[in-house]
């Protein structure tokens, strides 16, 4: 289901808690909302849909990758970013990792550690901060 995006800071601003399998519905509404809004963004956190969860979503080409209860176990190469956020008005700089190492359950629940570097590690990142109330 496509659901409205929350632009309330005060609600974006709680942590999120941990995802169970309870929680598939959310991983599905977030994929659709995430593909009604590809034009304007790469990335979801389940917070941004009302629900604080640790889930995100985003896409890489025509694929949308989601994460539940994602962790980042490394960060490597420290650089400047600047970001905007379907949640907020305008855009941010931040500081982001080139490589991460992130440990995550895919959509079945099952476990996952791999290495994203690039574009893809600075969504997952921005995303991990929704989770921690972390607003650009």
């Amino acid at each position: 289901m496509i659901r409205t995006v929350v632009k309330d800071v005060l609600f974006l601003e709680q942590k999120s808690g941990p995802a169970t399998k309870e929680d598939v519905e959310v991983i599905n509404d977030l994929i659709d909302t995430l593909k009604v809004n590809l034009d304007y963004c790469v990335g979801m956190a389940a917070n941004m849909i009302g629900v604080k969860k640790r889930i995100l979503v985003f896409s890489v080409g025509n694929m949308i990758v989601p994460m539940v209860n994602p962790v980042i176990l490394k960060k490597e190469n420290p650089y400047e970013a600047k970001e905007s956020c379907l949640s907020l008005i305008g855009s941010r700089k931040t500081t982001r990792y080139e490589t991460i190492e992130v440990e995550y359950l895919d959509k079945n629940f099952k476990k996952h550690k791999q290495i994203f570097t690039g574009f893809t590690a600075q969504i997952i990142q921005h995303e991990v901060d929704h989770f921690e109330g972390i607003i650009i």
